[in-house]
């Protein structure tokens, strides 16, 4: 893709971090950042942090600050809209709702007449509800909007996995599928170290005996250890997104969850949900079927119904 055009909308935490990640590891030298909050002050504190980082970094970068029309040539663009007030006390990311909701809708027909037709990666809350609306809305070609969804979480699993075994976490195959929230499911039939599955090494090896609800508890709940500390999340999401952005720029091919729309695959349609999907210069190009047991499959459909009842709520928010 060459050199890579970056949008950021949104310079709360999240953004900002973006930004930072993304300019740290080199992977574009030309972003635009836009702040729905129309606050000045902090969107121009952020940039001139980062610039006045550049002499330390081994390239130059280049920063400005514009409105959603400006964004209409990016390559990639990162909505880190939200609230982050909205979640505290609530343990749920469903609260941001009516917040993201309301932000989106004031910019995307504007970016969707802007001409923009690139990539857009979803961070904010209710992460599979949000991307699926901005899909709806930008109406970009298949798999052009994708949310970070259970990568972050899939993750906050595997170095679970490895703090219990010992086996890297590149060592390791295993997702959190399903809603980026509480009702997500770790498909336990998948999990293998370079190949040898769950079950083949828990025979032979105790350290693979673990507790594997305790596990799947931590990944899914990891975060809001993080929140409830800080009132805050901002590496580690930051750095989910600029994997992606990564993969995209060097069409890596890479096969790593996402929030993205289910076609009929694991025999849901309509939602957008985290799965594994292969990602390169076009986004999600294929989703990942993987061959889940039936008790996996009923849970997986029960974390989609959650899904469907969240998205009906969002609705309410529409104008």
């Amino acid at each position: 893709m060459g050199d890579l055009r970056v949008g950021i909308i949104g310079l709360g935490h999240v953004g900002a971090h973006v930004l930072y990640t993304i300019a740290l590891q080199g992977l574009s030298d030309d972003f635009v950042l836009v702040d729905l909050d129309d606050n000045k002050e902090k969107v121009i504190a952020e940039r001139q942090d980062v610039l006045d980082a550049t002499e330390f970094l081994p390239h130059r970068v280049n920063i400005k600050i514009g409105s959603i029309e400006d964004l209409k040539d990016r390559d990639v663009i990162v909505n880190a809209v939200g609230n982050i007030a909205a979640l505290r006390g609530t343990n749920t990311r469903l609260s941001e709702m009516e917040f993201n909701m309301n932000a989106i809708q004031t910019y995307a027909k504007r970016l969707k007449d802007s001409g923009f037709n690139g990539i857009l990666i979803n961070i904010s809350n209710p992460c599979d509800v949000i991307t699926k609306w901005l899909a709806d809305f930008l109406d970009l070609p298949a798999g052009h909007v994708l949310g970070t969804g259970t990568g972050l979480d899939t993750a906050r699993l595997k170095w679970r996995l490895q703090d219990s075994t010992g086996v890297s976490s590149h060592s390791i195959t295993a997702y959190m599928m399903g809603e980026h929230g509480s009702a997500q499911i770790t498909p336990w039939s998948q999990v293998s170290f370079n190949g040898l599955s769950l079950e083949e090494a828990a025979k032979t090896d105790e350290r693979f005996r673990f507790d594997k609800d305790a596990i799947e508890q931590g990944a899914r709940e990891g975060g809001w250890i993080t929140f409830n500390g800080k009132f805050c999340t901002e590496y580690a999401i930051a750095l989910t997104a600029a994997r992606l952005v990564r993969i995209v720029k060097y069409d890596e091919k890479e096969i790593i969850p996402v929030s993205t729309k289910l076609d009929g695959e694991y025999g849901e349609k309509g939602l957008f949900a985290g799965v594994p999907a292969l990602i390169g210069k076009n986004g999600v190009e294929k989703v990942i079927e993987l061959p889940l047991t039936d008790t996996e499959k009923e849970k997986f459909h029960a974390c989609c119904e959650g899904i469907r009842a969240n998205i009906e709520e969002s609705k309410k928010f529409l104008r």
